[in-house]
């Protein structure tokens, strides 16, 4: 079957190739200056494009003909359905040429990740803050959840490069302990992939794929780290599965003999600050105090090597880099009278909390069920980020979604390859692809709402900013640093007065009269508050870059039935109308593009899960 697959793929190869050619690179001379080229350029043979185009220009004629012919014979004794009729044709004839006009040049952009090992060290790579977002344990699966948790902190990246933040709008105690769970069960997860090349580096995903090709060097021990490591699994799903039965039998002990409170309590015996499970005042869904604990602790720059088998551990990770990367737990204030804005509000607050604590120069951010399928993902947008020819107007680089558990006939359009493989293509070679909501790599400051050519560190004033980005001193004082593009991460000392400026940045209060939701951050009151942020994005003059790699970057979990795929379609309706209305305020330079990504983008959503919307 190894065989086979690879087959397979090397086939998809070829048929590639014989579609794509390297394109002409333009200006060399940043290459001939000693800064090599991050990424290869390609685009369709002229014999397979320049056909299309004509039979493009074909089909136009025969249109404009057809309204020529239409308006020479009116239909007087129905005039008023003659011209509804008209409206109707004019509009999806409008439609169909924005459908076309991007796809008259598609351009795909290959990462290259030897060229970015040879100018950029790994001791030189940015940092890189990793956002997850999630709601209810119960919709949205916890083994969902610290599945891709596992995968990015297992991901092939500098461990002190990167921080890991969950962000649970719904403040519950199960996905806290499920995050302490998942600490404990990545000191052996976590070198066991680094030791043996593991692909992919989620462990549902791993242990229940029927062939894996051993590509580590350590052939003679990999069977036995191997069955310990999913023997540890096993018990680990275990435990997480018995997590909200656990809390409960606990609280039930606590509260035993107290009729007034049924308090939810930690392990440690203290109330839990969240959400309850009998939900009482200041302890609800919509209504409890912000919540920040460091999991894990940003790791030392110097590599920590395991220790040698023993009978408590007979993993030898002796040779092994067991640090792990910085893990934080955060769920926002919320009170009643508050408009929480769903996953937007979440985001804006994730990236308050994270200038403070890790301050990273890039951001990525995953839907709760999109795990790391390629280890090499964090390194492929930095060829984008960091390329001296467009890297600094780079706003962010979009990843295709790929999904695991479609059917083999694909019932309900899950894989989306014509928009993933062909529009998103199209839209590479204008000013870049829209904001699809998950795998996504941004600069920092092009959330912040600056210009590309704003955004360099001496060129920020942060006088006046207040009334923009909200009155946090510490806040706005780490805008320059965040600007920085080969910034790394600088550990800080968690102490009461971070923990007082965190809880200020969580506060329902903060947002009021700044420009978060609008100008700055993730866009509030709108259905589709991706597509509309990269909108805004493109309108400020950054582009963006569309990066498709083998394996794929990132996988998550497709619509298992026809009730949930139609959910999402009529969810992602909304983007056309709300961001092609005369009351929209938010236009792309290009605006026959906008309006056909706005359109296709709302298919493209519908591919999500709606598990892990927020």
């Amino acid at each position: 079957m190894a065989t086979d697959t690879a087959a397979d793929a090397a086939e998809g190869r070829r048929a590639r190739d014989d579609v794509w050619v390297a394109a002409e690179e333009g200006d060399m001379s940043e290459a001939s200056a000693g800064r090599p080229l991050l990424f290869r350029t390609m685009k369709v043979k002229g014999s397979i494009l320049h056909p299309y185009r004509f039979l493009i220009l074909v089909r136009l004629v025969a249109i404009v003909a057809f309204f020529a012919w239409r308006v020479e014979h009116r239909n007087h004794d129905g005039v008023w359905l003659w011209a509804m009729s008209m409206v109707a044709d004019a509009w999806f004839g409008f439609s169909w040429l924005l459908n076309q006009l991007p796809k008259l040049n598609p351009i795909k952009r290959v990462p290259d990740l030897a060229a970015l090992a040879d100018r950029h060290g790994e001791a030189v790579l940015p940092g890189i803050d990793v956002f997850v977002t999630t709601v209810d344990p119960v919709d949205e699966p916890v083994m969902y959840t610290v599945n891709t948790i596992l995968s990015i902190l297992a991901a092939d990246y500098l461990v002190d490069k990167y921080a890991r933040y969950l962000s649970d709008d719904g403040g519950t105690l199960v996905h806290y302990e499920a995050m302490l769970q998942v600490a404990s069960f990545a000191a052996l997860w976590v070198p066991f992939c680094r030791k043996h090349c593991v692909e992919p580096r989620s462990p549902e995903n791993y242990f229940g794929m029927k062939t894996r090709p051993y590509v580590g060097g350590m052939a003679g021990e990999f069977m036995s780290d191997h069955r310990r490591v999913r023997r540890e699994y096993g018990e680990f799903k275990v435990r997480i599965d018995s997590l909200s039965s656990t809390i409960r039998r606990r609280s039930d002990a606590y509260n035993k003999g107290d009729d007034d409170v049924h308090a939810t309590w930690m392990a440690d015996g203290t109330q839990w600050p969240g959400t309850w499970i009998e939900q009482a005042d200041n302890h609800r869904r919509g209504q409890h105090a912000g919540i920040v604990k460091v999991m894990l602790d940003h790791p030392s720059c110097k590599p920590q090597l395991g220790s040698s088998a023993s009978t408590n551990k007979p993993v030898d990770l002796s040779n092994v880099d067991t640090r792990l990367p910085m893990l934080v737990y955060i769920s926002r204030e919320k009170r009643p009278g508050y408009d929480n804005q769903k996953k937007a509000g979440a985001m804006n607050v994730m990236l308050r909390v994270s200038a403070l604590l890790s301050n990273a120069p890039f951001v990525i951010n995953f839907d709760c069920d999109h795990y790391i399928n390629n280890s090499q993902a964090l390194r492929a947008p930095m060829c984008f980020m960091l390329d001296p020819r467009d890297g600094q107007n780079t706003a962010f680089v979009q990843f295709p979604q790929r999904f695991d558990d479609v059917d083999p006939t694909d019932r309900y359009s899950n894989h989306n390859r014509v928009f993933f493989d062909g529009t998103m293509l199209s839209l590479n070679g204008l000013q870049g692809p829209t904001y699809l909501g998950t795998g996504t790599m941004f600069h920092r400051v092009a959330l912040y709402g600056m210009e590309p050519q704003r955004y360099r560190a001496e060129n920020i004033k942060l006088v006046g900013k207040g009334a923009e980005l909200g009155k946090s001193t510490p806040f706005l004082n780490s805008i320059p640093d965040g600007a920085i593009q080969d910034r790394s991460i600088t550990p800080v000392s968690v102490d009461e007065g971070l923990m007082s400026d965190l809880a200020t940045l969580m506060t329902c209060a903060y947002e009021d009269r700044t420009s978060w939701g609008r100008d700055v951050g993730w866009v509030y009151n709108i259905a589709t508050e991706d597509v509309v942020t990269g909108f805004r994005i493109h309108r400020q003059g950054w582009r963006s870059m569309y990066c498709s790699m083998e394996p794929a970057a990132f996988r998550g979990t497709a619509p298992i039935n026809l009730t949930e795929r139609l959910y999402q379609v009529l969810g992602g309706q909304a983007a056309p109308s709300r961001c092609s209305s005369p009351t929209a305020t938010l236009s792309s330079p290009a605006v026959g593009s906008t309006l056909y990504s706005a359109s296709l983008t709302s298919t493209c959503r519908s591919t999500r899960s709606p598990r892990c919307s927020s």
